[in-house]
């Protein structure tokens, strides 16, 4: 059902109602970074699969210590990746590197640091040691079958070390939407080109494709012309090579703001269209007839920003089922703000040593200050149907430093 100038809440239930359920692909261990994983990785045997040596030392029978030996014969040496030995008697010792497998008939470790060895024995130079000490036990991390990470986590180093140490050569991943960014406009040149006084360069294309690139999304560049005809033509071509079309400008009041129309006429049904808020307010969000999303974003780059940051990532992220990361920082001062919109206020952040995290506002020159961005952090986002916001008030806060 189409809306018109929505609140911030039911743009986003409206995304969630029209998210994706994105495609399962496997691809290599050394490829899966930055995806996300599909699939629960469990453990093919104990972690770890062995008593494991924890530090370099001797490995001994603890009761003979106990009762009173602190000198013992070596009789062997136990390395790393060596088959597991046995210590055959209980009042000698066994020499032991750290990633070794503990050998029979001992049950602690003591380092190199607390002995002297001194003619084929180990002396043991400290009052007190600890029975099983320095031994990482076989199955005290997590036992076979268990569930290591579960699907819908981001693959980060540390998911891949998991699929790794579990034999994941080939990793279940949801792969991700074909994505174009659609320019529009006739006053727009490209970056290699020296404007006119009456054109500007298109810049907005390059940081949105930066910003899915980051999210992995293949990203593809476009323009279209003001023409309605040749408009109506190139998109729908797009929306039969490409899953996610992102469009900037070309939606608002303007004559030449042709994009709704067009939209239209290719039968791509409208979820919505302006949202209360600001910046970004003229916002179309729609579903093609072969189920493509379309995002017409506002053509003022603060305005594009904010809604990919805070729409189309939303949308991805329920699309790839994963959960949203939600930060928090509070005002370093008052902020008032009189239409009753959500406004979306830039900000740099500070970390103090309290471990808060503070929002410094910066009041640019409005939507097209795109040069702004480059002082701020991300956007507060500032609840509507409020006017004043204190100092050292916490509000959620969506970084545009920071992946998905």
């Amino acid at each position: 059902m189409e809306k018109t100038f929505i609140t911030y809440e039911e743009a986003l239930s409206i995304l969630e109602q029209n998210k994706n359920n994105f495609e399962t692909i496997k691809v290599p261990l050394t490829d899966c970074g930055g995806y996300v994983l599909a699939e629960d990785l469990t453990a093919d045997r104990d972690l770890p699969p062995y008593d494991r040596i924890t530090m370099d030392g001797i490995a001994i029978d603890y009761d003979a210590f106990k009762n009173g030996q602190r000198e013992f014969p070596i009789m062997g040496v136990a390395p790393a990746g060596s088959v597991q030995q046995t210590l055959d008697d209980k009042n000698s010792c066994i020499e032991v590197m750290t990633g070794a497998i503990l050998p029979i008939n001992t049950d602690t470790v003591i380092r190199y640091e607390d002995l002297t060895i001194a003619d084929g024995k180990a002396s043991i130079d400290i009052a007190d040691i600890e029975h099983r000490q320095n031994i990482h036990f076989k199955g005290s991390d997590i036992v076979k079958d268990s569930v290591i990470t579960k699907a819908g986590s981001l693959i980060s180093s540390a998911e891949i070390n998991v699929a790794a140490a579990t034999g994941k050569f080939n990793v279940a991943i949801k792969k991700m939407p074909k994505a174009v960014i659609i320019s529009t406009g006739d006053e727009l040149v490209d970056v290699h080109e020296t404007p006119l006084t009456h054109q500007i360069r298109r810049s907005n294309v390059y940081g949105i494709q930066n910003t899915l690139k980051e999210w992995g999304i293949p990203v593809e560049l476009r323009h279209l012309p003001d023409d309605k005809e040749k408009m109506k033509t190139i998109i729908a071509r797009l929306l039969q090579e490409f899953d996610v079309l992102v469009i900037t400008g070309g939606v608002s009041k303007g004559k030449f703001d042709y994009l709704p129309d067009v939209l239209t006429s290719l039968e791509v049904v409208k979820h919505f269209h302006k949202i209360q808020q600001r910046p970004g307010k003229p916002f179309w969000f729609g579903t093609s007839k072969n189920n493509k999303r379309v995002f017409a974003l506002p053509g003022n780059p603060v305005s594009s920003f904010v809604c990919v940051y805070i729409y189309l990532r939303f949308w991805l992220i329920k699309s790839l089922g994963i959960a949203e990361t939600i930060f928090y920082a509070a005002l370093s001062e008052d902020v008032h703000f009189k239409p009753d919109l959500i406004y979306f206020l830039e900000a740099k952040t500070e970390s103090k040593t309290d471990g808060c995290l503070i929002a410094v506002p910066l009041k640019g020159n409005g939507s097209g200050d795109f040069a702004n961005l480059v002082k701020a952090d991300g956007f507060l986002i500032l609840p509507q149907n409020k006017t004043v916001f204190m100092k050292g008030e916490v509000y959620p806060f969506v970084p545009y430093r920071h992946n998905l």
